[in-house]
């Protein structure tokens, strides 16, 4: 994803959708952290609105911590093949304990697994920060709001998808 410093400040750009009226999205949330989670839900359920994204065409769902999204989303892919992306969004602060290693591991490592069978793009909305300050800087601070950013990649992958689905049926030297 990109921040808010690789934009130089400015807003975020929300894509036009190829196939707007094809376009459906789950987001799944992490209950764990809801002061921040909730916060990255609704940036991204308002981007996707921004984008023209009604609300029939997003499913929405928490789930309880952020370990338990890399199931939501694989479920979503086997059980809703009419998705066109899955925003996953969770929250893990480091601790004095090895957990977040444990947590960050099996999310990162799962959502890879997921994206790399190259069906709808699982996009990773998941801070993993050090601190409450770089928890604020990323949920609405001065480094934007995540969730947003979520979207966006997500508008833009299915746009490639689009694109790249269509291609099967065209010539590559022509």
């Amino acid at each position: 994803m990109s921040t808010i410093l690789n934009t130089n400040g400015s807003e975020l750009q929300i894509p036009e959708l190829i196939d707007r009226a094809g376009f459906k999205c789950a987001v799944f949330t992490a209950d764990w952290n809801p002061e921040v989670t909730h916060v990255l839900r609704d940036g991204a359920i308002e981007t996707l609105h921004k984008a023209g994204v009604s609300d029939n065409n997003i499913f929405v769902q928490a789930v309880p911590g952020t370990v338990e999204l890399v199931n939501a989303a694989a479920m979503a892919l086997k059980h809703m093949p009419e998705l066109k992306a899955i925003i996953i969004l969770g929250c893990v602060i480091r601790g004095d304990t090895p957990h977040f290693d444990y947590v960050c591991r099996i999310v990162s490592q799962g959502t890879a697994e997921m994206n790399a069978r190259g069906m709808a793009p699982v996009i990773f909305g998941v801070l993993t920060v050090d601190n409450q300050e770089q928890v604020l800087e990323r949920a609405g601070g001065k480094l934007g709001n995540k969730g947003c950013e979520a979207a966006v990649a997500a508008l833009q992958m299915a746009n490639l998808h689009h694109i790249t689905g269509a291609l099967r049926y065209a010539s590559f030297r022509s």
